[in-house]
């Protein structure tokens, strides 16, 4: 198969909470020679110190740790620590502090959630390091997924990861003897075609934007999509409708609650809309839900770090896996149907005219005119790199 996948992958959906990071942690306890993590918000909470300690031991025994996050929503990330994984032999680094940046994006963040072992194990998806996205007692986590790999995009990962360090590049202690050994072992009957797919604008990166583009415009029978902050532009949300009308049945779950209330109003102006253009919609209830899939045909997936809306299309730094498979298409087709159900309130046309009144329906469009023009603001930069 050609579009830039590649075969010899095994993967596996991972839920938030004590399902990914016992994965994370036993990863990092077992890599050999280098770890990747980058992640957008990093709290030193119970959860953060867990890791921190991990990848300290890890560099301690000789693994080459790299430890990437975002200058701005990890910006409180303190100084102290910082100094203990340096002194631990953790390779530490911000990505584009907000007042020490070369450069004036304001919207350009590196959002990516990606962790990377040995070139061959990787955990892709929307999941940041904090408590938020952990079970700890008398709390349950934020709905989120990420994808677990093994084989050679986790290699690839390895290598855009290894990219974003710029003039900081330290030799690679990866042998693409060990990848081709590795990946040789996954037999006929595992392998699973898996792409990596980035956006970046300044890098003229818009990978995960065309994989959007690819399914809404595609589908045949189905799209499922799960999105924590649902705005998309104008150009996806005609996708959708024409999808619709060539009989494509288009399903949306958003978040029931939000830790961005001006962004769900904003999204729920969008309801009208996406109702009368015969668009399910499901509000997830348990928690707050921040994960970012969708399925399409029982056979394409993307999972990662793009919200559909135009700060992950037009701004920050993304990063998502594609999967190419019919038994793993169908599987996490019946596990969002399952959370559809389970978890779920359906918005219809008649509950939402009685849950919405003239003062709603008028804060809502306020919201949505406000989060454009964040929207606009951010994704305008003053500056372009070379």
């Amino acid at each position: 198969m050609s579009d830039q996948y590649t075969s010899r992958n095994r993967v596996r959906l991972v839920y938030s909470g004590e399902d990914y990071f016992s994965l994370l942690l036993n990863l990092i306890e077992h890599a050999k020679h280098t770890i990747h993590l980058q992640v957008y918000i990093f709290d030193t909470d119970e959860t953060g110190l867990q890791v921190l300690d991990a990848l300290k031991k890890a560099s301690k025994r000789g693994v080459v740790v790299f430890l990437h996050i975002d200058g701005y929503a990890s910006q409180k990330f303190p100084k102290n620590i910082k100094s203990e994984l340096q002194e631990a032999g953790v390779q530490f680094k911000f990505f584009e502090p907000v007042l020490k940046s070369s450069h004036f994006y304001f919207g350009r963040r590196l959002h990516h959630k990606v962790f990377v072992a040995d070139g061959l194990f990787s955990l892709v998806g929307g999941i940041n390091v904090s408590n938020r996205y952990n079970k700890l007692p008398e709390t349950s986590p934020w709905l989120d997924m990420a994808l677990y790999c093994e084989g050679e995009a986790s290699y690839l990962a390895h290598q855009i990861c290894r990219e974003l360090w710029k003039k900081r590049k330290i030799p690679d202690t990866i042998s693409k003897d060990d990848i081709e050994t590795f990946c040789n072992t996954i037999q006929q009957n595992e392998k699973q075609y898996v792409r990596v797919r980035r956006n970046d604008w300044v890098k003229r990166k818009s990978e995960v934007w065309n994989t959007y583009r690819n399914l809404f415009r595609d589908s045949r029978e189905s799209i499922t999509i799960m999105s924590s902050y649902f705005l998309p532009g104008r150009f996806f949300l005609r996708l959708l409708s024409k999808a619709v009308h060539r009989g494509v049945k288009v399903k949306v779950i958003l978040a029931g609650q939000s830790d961005v209330m001006l962004s769900k109003h904003a999204e729920r102006y969008l309801y009208d809309y996406l109702l009368r253009k015969n668009i399910e919609i499901y509000e997830y209830q348990p928690t707050v839900l921040h994960a970012k899939i969708t399925v399409c045909d029982s056979e394409w997936v993307t999972v990662g770090s793009f919200n559909v809306n135009n700060i992950s299309a037009y701004a920050s730094l993304e990063f998502n896996m594609d999967v190419k498979d019919k038994p793993f298409g169908s599987f996490i087709e019946e596990e969002l149907n399952k959370i559809i159900t389970g978890n779920c309130i359906q918005i219809t046309p008649e509950n939402y005219k009685r849950s919405t009144n003239v003062f709603k329906r008028l804060w809502q469009k306020i919201s949505y005119s406000i989060v454009n023009a964040v929207l606009t603001l951010f994704t305008f930069y003053f500056k372009q790199e070379e």
